[in-house]
């Protein structure tokens, strides 16, 4: 039953795909108040989830909106790699899996964007299939507020500097997340893997924006889980916030620079509630199947191990013509550990619209004792801009690791081919 429901999302998942290129395809005939066509104009206040979403951040703020009745948005994603790694540790490969090359389980999202009222949206995303989960699950869903016209028409306008978003939706720490792969979501990512302090996690909240030309800025609060249960917990809330600018300076020349910080509450140590979620809470799973642990986190470094968390994050984004530079300097820091973590993303982006990249990453993350180190070297071409297809070759070390345990003088390395369908 549950293959059966997988495969006719996926079905459900193509036909829609072919009903938007027909709609596409009809343009001009039928136009909006404003003289956009029916496809142009797709749902407001939103990233979209194909090349023309790239780069985007936070979700553009559309101050000019329409309504014209509930507009339904069916997209989703596919994704697969052929994944050639191997991997070797201090005791040989006594300890860990024999790798070789084939291709790993393939991936689907599928998503529902609903346009209820103007300057109100919802947002929902479920996995379809993902290395963690063989069943459909949700991963989570918001609404998502840009205007008040729906309340009264005396209010328009009352929101165009202002945004709130409440559900159980990916909280908005720093500006890797937006850079990361979401299962089956890989179109925005440059490379296969994701970064080593993986920090995403998907918690009940909300948060308030205030956007204004370059400048944005945002406080959010969740209830510190991904698994919701009504029975009583001793759990407090956590609390995020961000602030930031981001400039087309000119044509050529865009400059982003933003701030975040994330404080998780007391957690009774000694029980399931101790569970920090920011850097283990990507239920989905590992690019790098099978590597090092073994398990479908592997390859990340979780470094909330304490009863309470901080953290922050300063990622810088510039892009000079088709020259692209992301950065992470991050600290998470616990009554029991400190994690730096620094990563340099460089690439290069060409072609009449930049439907070619090549590009390197460097990532680290360590403390006191320990460090892991990984590269990232590749490119990819989009085929259309629904259609990615990347290459990339990774190197990941551990450092001064416990003789004994798996991780001493472990490493993995080889290439990833992977194709991305999202629309």
């Amino acid at each position: 039953m549950k293959n059966t429901i997988k495969y006719f999302g996926i079905a459900l998942i193509a036909l829609f795909g072919l009903q938007s290129q027909a709609q596409e395809a009809a343009t001009s005939q039928e136009t909006e108040k404003v003289g956009k066509t029916i496809w142009d104009r797709d749902i407001p206040n939103f990233r979209q989830p194909d090349k023309r979403g790239i780069n985007d951040f936070e979700a553009p703020k559309d101050t000019e909106t329409y309504f014209d009745g509930v507009q339904v948005r069916i997209g989703g994603a596919s994704t697969i790699q052929l994944q050639g790694l191997r991997q070797e540790n201090s005791s040989g490969e006594d300890d860990l899996a024999e790798l070789g090359t084939n291709f790993n389980l393939a991936t689907a999202n599928l998503d529902l964007d609903v346009l209820l009222a103007p300057g109100l949206r919802m947002h929902l995303r479920t996995y379809l299939s993902s290395l963690h989960h063989n069943e459909a699950y949700v991963k989570g869903g918001y609404i998502q507020i840009d205007g008040l016209e729906w309340i009264s028409e005396d209010l328009a306008g009352a929101m165009d500097n202002w945004r709130v978003k409440i559900g159980h939706m990916e909280n908005n720490y720093g500006d890797a997340h937006f850079r990361r792969t979401d299962n089956a979501m890989a179109l925005y990512n440059p490379f296969v893997g994701n970064y080593l302090m993986d920090s995403f996690t998907t918690e009940v909240g909300a948060e308030v924006y205030y956007m204004n030309g370059p400048w944005l800025a945002m406080v959010g609060f969740t209830n510190s889980t991904i698994n919701q249960s009504s029975k009583k917990s001793e759990r407090d809330p956590s609390y995020l916030a961000k602030i930031g600018y981001d400039k087309q300076i000119s044509e050529d020349f865009r400059f982003r620079l933003t701030g975040s910080v994330f404080h998780s509450g007391f957690r009774p140590i000694g029980s399931r509630g101790s569970t920090q979620y920011l850097y283990s809470g990507d239920r989905a799973g590992t690019r790098y199947y099978n590597v090092i642990e073994g398990d479908f986190r592997a390859g990340r470094i979780n470094p909330a191990t304490g009863a309470e968390l901080t953290s922050f994050m300063i990622n810088p984004f510039i892009k000079v013509g088709g020259l692209e530079f992301f950065g992470i300097y991050e600290n998470a820091s616990t009554e029991n550990d400190d994690w730096d973590q620094f990563a340099g993303e460089l690439l290069y982006r060409f072609g009449a619209t930049e439907d070619f990249y090549v590009g390197a990453r460097y990532n680290t993350a360590s403390n006191d004792d320990v460090s892991v180190n990984r590269f990232n070297v590749g490119g990819g071409w989009f085929l259309t801009k629904n259609v990615l297809a990347k290459v990339e070759y990774v190197n990941q070390q551990y450092n001064d690791y416990p003789a004994g345990t798996v991780y001493d003088d472990a490493q993995f390395n080889g290439f990833n081919l992977e194709a991305i369908i999202s629309f």
